[in-house]
């Protein structure tokens, strides 16, 4: 391949507002008056944090100082033949484990709504172990649906 003739110290005047492919920079996907486009994790936020409000709307004593946090995996291997962890519960901190719950959850429709609810039951299920009770007695009301 032909060397340029042109030296490597030389530069011009617009090399630093251009990458090494001759480019200028970039603008995001969407441009600048648009809002940014959701993305899984921040839809994972979204629901957990919005799940989170309002279980601690319903039970405000019992949930007043539990934190909520997203982590991507759990630590360590489970042992042979165990499920993969979801959720952990620490004291008062509920960690929720983006990975597994997105990933390893099998749904018979692969939507918005049933990844929704896969997310919400995780995080319901998280609060009822920390507060000892069964996850359907956390909001009764919310799944009358007559």
């Amino acid at each position: 391949m032909p060397r340029s003739r042109r030296s490597g110290s030389a530069k011009t005047s617009t090399a630093r507002f251009r990458n090494r492919h001759g480019r200028t920079l970039r603008s995001s996907v969407t441009g600048p008056h648009l809002p940014p486009l959701r993305t899984r994790i921040d839809l994972f936020e979204m629901t957990v944090a919005s799940t989170a409000d309002y279980l601690k709307g319903v039970w405000p004593e019992e949930l007043a100082d539990v934190r909520f946090e997203i982590g991507a995996i759990p630590l360590g291997m489970p042992a042979e033949g165990a499920p993969v962890a979801r959720w952990s519960v620490i004291g008062r901190r509920i960690i929720l484990f983006r990975l597994p719950i997105q990933r390893m959850s099998k749904l018979h429709r692969d939507d918005e709504l049933h990844k929704r609810m896969v997310i919400e039951s995780c995080v319901f299920r998280a609060v009822a172990e920390l507060l000892g009770k069964d996850p359907w007695d956390l909001a009764p009301d919310r799944f009358r649906h007559f």
